[in-house]
């Protein structure tokens, strides 16, 4: 009789060599769709890809699902190497691959209303048919059976935790883990809903002790009074604090930000004055970019400051900024060249101001704004901002120089979608937590609802899902960490993860029927805060463009 470790090694074997071969099928039937996709632009990507966006976002869509099968069967290598593939991965990685592979053949779900099939992107079902092999039609037919799906839930019940899968990661960013969820738990959870329901500030004493532990620092440089850790701590970090709620968890994202950007654009005088005060938590940052009716079109953005001695004045309006009020530095992208044309003329400004209260905004000269009421993403508060005749010092124009600010913030904007990825990673578990203790205890027809295959396939698929945005996010920032360009990568962990965090949170709603209509239960809240996820950091349909743009230039 066969040893169960040696039976357990040959079957971690034959998912790895499984994977392979479903890899195998996905990047050939993705090469036809990229070849026939290029056809049909005629070789003018830049005049067609607008006009036949079907085709080209569906074709991100696809690459999306290329790499999430790559990265499971990466992940599956991974932990088969450290002998930590057990029958829960197992299950995973074999529904995920089964699943993901049935969608592409099928059609891949842009959105609730917007399914993508092989035949938009030139390809017959005839061509779909020939790409395919033995293994990967057996695969499709025995991955993501009921039986599967009924297991994995088993194995979900019997471990008491809703961390669904070894990470893969190594032991110190899993004691970071621990150490933010203990926090999120003790701190964060029990008052996440009052948070919401009241959209209260969350405390400064929160903002205290997640500078204790080192979030605004996390992968600054030593030198500059932070941790010096890599992309994924801050994804880990990010995942754990959102998963307790979505608002603590993004105010790591104010700090990330303007320290890339002065870090990645300032000059050693300003690295010095503003970044150990950032690490620290005694300067909190927002970002001020966006304005009415530019949206993702900062090309075209209005907001001038006007050189005046040895300041700039500061004119125009700007939209959505998140936690201005108790904020202490602007990264403001404004127009300091009107005669430069797009992006020529903005430049990035690092704006000192006072911080507000409820009663007394912004007080500041020349210096107003109004509170935009949202739907969830609470805690810290949206604002609509007007600026006439704010002052900034001249010195303040970060990297001392006129018309660097496009070029500056593009360089944050893959680290930018990287955490926001992890959030929304948060956000999906936290909605599967709700979803599993809830199926578990309530009961109906004499048993919990958890034993009725519709509720635990929901949160079998979330657990599965789940995963595969986690490892896609984990990847990406591996590429960041090691210095290569990841917009491509970013932006399909984005794309997917926030699909995945909206899809658990409305399953999750789902499954506690009316109860998850009712402000006092934390589904409602967590469906909120995951319909954001779409949309900020470049909305999915501009996540798909970015992709697109890459996949058809051959630039990847």
């Amino acid at each position: 009789m066969m040893p169960v470790a040696a039976a357990r090694r040959d079957a971690s074997d034959q998912i790895a060599a499984q994977a392979r071969d479903v890899l195998s099928v996905a990047e050939a039937l993705l090469a036809d769709a990229v070849h026939r996709v290029r056809e049909r632009l005629q070789g003018a990507p830049g005049r067609d890809l607008d006009r036949e966006q079907r085709a080209t976002h569906g074709l991100s869509w696809l690459a999306t699902y290329v790499e999430a099968i790559r990265q499971l069967g990466a992940y599956a290598e991974r932990l088969q190497a450290a002998e930590a593939f057990g029958e829960i991965e197992s299950l995973l990685v074999r529904i995920g691959l089964a699943e993901y592979l049935a969608q592409i053949v099928g059609g891949i779900p842009m959105s609730q209303g917007e399914i993508v099939r092989m035949s938009d992107l030139g390809l017959p079902p005839s061509a779909v048919a020939a790409r395919m092999t033995p293994a990967a039609e057996a695969m499709m037919a025995t991955g993501n059976t009921a039986a599967n799906r009924a297991r994995l839930v088993e194995l979900i019940r019997a471990q008491h935790d809703a961390f669904v899968g070894q990470s893969g990661l190594d032991d110190t960013l899993e004691t970071i883990r621990d150490e933010m969820r203990k926090f999120a738990e003790s701190e964060v959870i029990p008052n996440a809903q009052g948070w919401h329901r009241t959209n209260s500030y969350i405390p400064m004493d929160i903002i205290a002790q997640m500078s204790e532990l080192g979030v605004f620092g996390l992968t600054l440089p030593e030198d500059y009074g932070g941790l010096g850790l890599g992309k994924e701590s801050m994804c880990v970090v990010s995942e754990e604090l959102s998963r307790g709620y979505i608002g603590v968890g993004s105010l790591g994202t104010r700090s990330e930000i303007a320290a890339e950007l002065i870090l990645g654009g300032g000059t050693e005088d300003q690295k010095r004055q503003w970044l150990p005060k950032i690490a620290s938590g005694e300067v909190l940052p927002t970002a001020v970019f966006t304005e009415p009716n530019t949206g993702s079109d900062l090309a075209s953005l209005k907001t001038r400051a006007v050189r005046d001695g040895n300041v700039y004045k500061v004119y125009g309006n700007k939209t959505w900024i998140t936690h201005p009020v108790r904020a202490d530095l602007m990264t403001l992208l404004v127009r300091t060249n009107p005669k430069e044309p797009g992006y020529r003329g903005l430049s990035m400004l690092l704006a000192e101001k006072p911080r507000g209260t409820d009663e007394n905004p912004f007080p500041a000269k020349g210096m107003s704004g109004t509170e935009i009421e949202v739907l969830g993403y609470r805690g810290m508060k949206e604002y609509e901002i007007a600026f006439d005749g704010f002052e900034v010092k001249a010195e303040n124009l970060l990297g001392g120089v006129e018309g660097l600010g496009f070029k500056q913030l593009m360089q944050t904007f893959e680290s930018a979608r990287i955490q926001t990825t992890a959030r929304a990673v948060g956000v999906a578990q936290a909605a599967m937590e709700q979803a599993l203790d809830y199926a578990q205890a309530r009961q109906q027809f004499g048993q919990p609802i958890i034993n009725f295959p519709r509720v635990s396939d929901k949160i079998a698929m979330m657990a599965v899902e789940i995963l595969i945005a986690r490892q896609l996010t984990y990847y990406a920032a591996r590429q960041k960490d090691s210095g290569r360009r990841c917009d491509l990568e970013a932006g399909m962990a984005k794309l997917l993860a926030a699909r995945v965090a909206w899809a658990a949170a409305d399953n999750a709603l789902q499954i506690h029927g009316g109860n998850g209509f009712a402000l006092e239960f934390p589904a409602s809240r967590i469906l909120c805060d995951a319909r954001i996820l779409n949309i900020f950091e470049g909305a999915a349909e501009i996540q798909a463009q970015v992709i697109s743009r890459r996949l058809l230039d051959g630039s990847n």
